[in-house]
């Protein structure tokens, strides 16, 4: 990167929209039903009006919210940089890049419907995607739309086209939260300290707690914070009661609400959705040797249960590295999903 950052102009254009949900209107935490929305329009996408393009879109992990597609690592280009410079420089098939926001005020949806969240798989499926394909010059089939995305946008990669094959031809997952074992599991008994220590055993009081000190963190709030949004996410009842997988007084196991995880993780709904994984017509997975998550195990396990199920075309890459400050590979999945979901 030469010169100023704030002074990097892009070959394509990104579009700034707003969309008003309905299936978001009077969700459960009441964050707001407008949001926004996206679009990166490639170089000479106004200059070949007949043309139509694949589209890849783009979702972020646990706590993302779309403004931070722009935050800045000291003398690092953003995404939409790395992006905007791949196809300015004709180094991938130009594509259409939606940047979708699907933050909750928990920190997350998972990309999943949720009674404790609200419906953010439909919006994403059902409102997101026909925005897109009526507003743009898109190329309006499954086999020419891909999704991507890391660490908790990477699980939303990974099963969306699970549960939607009819939408979703290819997937890129960066680190994303698969073998829950492995990613979630270790941080119950640092959280049950936590609450016992702090907040008395109770969630409610810890929220109380970490709404009223914004910008002061300890250093237990990732634990806590992720704990709830994966229950929020994986196992609310009906009435949006959220249930814990663990006795928030001990950290042992409640092994009918964790099950209830364990049915959402990508390693193990793999053999569920035979079908649509080897419908794709691109899967990558990538992840870093050293992830403080262990997600490089995940990938691992998502591309062996893969495997077992015929899947065998896939790009596959253990990099080094952490959970963090891995954007440059992003890059690299754009232009393998452009060059499978191309014409």
């Amino acid at each position: 990167m030469v010169g100023a950052p704030w002074q990097i102009p892009l070959a394509g254009r990104i579009d700034e929209l707003r969309i008003e949900s309905a299936v978001l209107r009077g969700n459960p935490l009441g964050d707001p039903h407008r949001r926004p929305l996206w679009v990166y329009c490639p170089p000479g996408y106004e200059d070949a009006p007949a043309r139509r393009y694949p589209a890849l879109y783009c979702i972020q992990g646990f706590t993302g919210q779309v403004d931070m597609w722009r935050n800045r690592s000291a003398f690092r280009a953003t995404f939409p940089e790395l992006l905007d410079g791949l196809f300015a420089r004709g180094e991938a098939p130009p594509c259409l890049v939606v940047f979708v926001d699907c933050w909750t005020s928990l920190g997350g949806s998972q990309f999943l419907d949720s009674p404790a969240t609200g419906r953010y798989h439909t919006y994403l499926c059902e409102e997101v995607v026909p925005f897109v394909d009526g507003r743009y010059r898109t190329l309006a089939a499954r086999e020419h739309r891909g999704i991507m995305g890391k660490s908790s946008g990477g699980y939303g990669a990974m099963i969306t086209p699970m549960l939607r094959p009819d939408l979703w031809g290819g997937l890129a997952t960066h680190a994303g939260d698969a073998l829950f074992e492995c990613c979630y599991l270790p941080g119950f008994g640092p959280s049950a300290r936590a609450l016992r220590d702090h907040y008395q055993g109770s969630f409610e009081r810890f929220w109380a707690d970490f709404r009223a000190r914004p910008g002061r963190g300890r250093p237990e709030d990732h634990t806590l914070i992720n704990d709830w949004g994966m229950a929020a996410a994986y196992s609310a009842d009906a009435d949006g009661t959220v249930r814990l997988p663990y006795d928030p007084l001990t950290g042992r196991l409640v092994p009918a609400v964790w099950e209830r995880w364990l049915q959402r993780d990508p390693v193990r709904m793999a053999p569920h959705h035979a079908g649509a994984l080897r419908s794709l017509r691109a899967v990558y997975i990538d992840a870093g040797t050293r992830d403080e998550f262990f997600l490089d195990l995940g990938a691992e396990a998502f591309r062996q249960a893969l495997a077992a199920l015929g899947v065998t075309d896939v790009a596959f890459e253990l990099f080094e590295g952490g959970h963090g400050g891995i954007e440059h590979r992003y890059p690299i999945a754009t232009r393998y999903l452009a060059e499978r979901l191309s014409p």
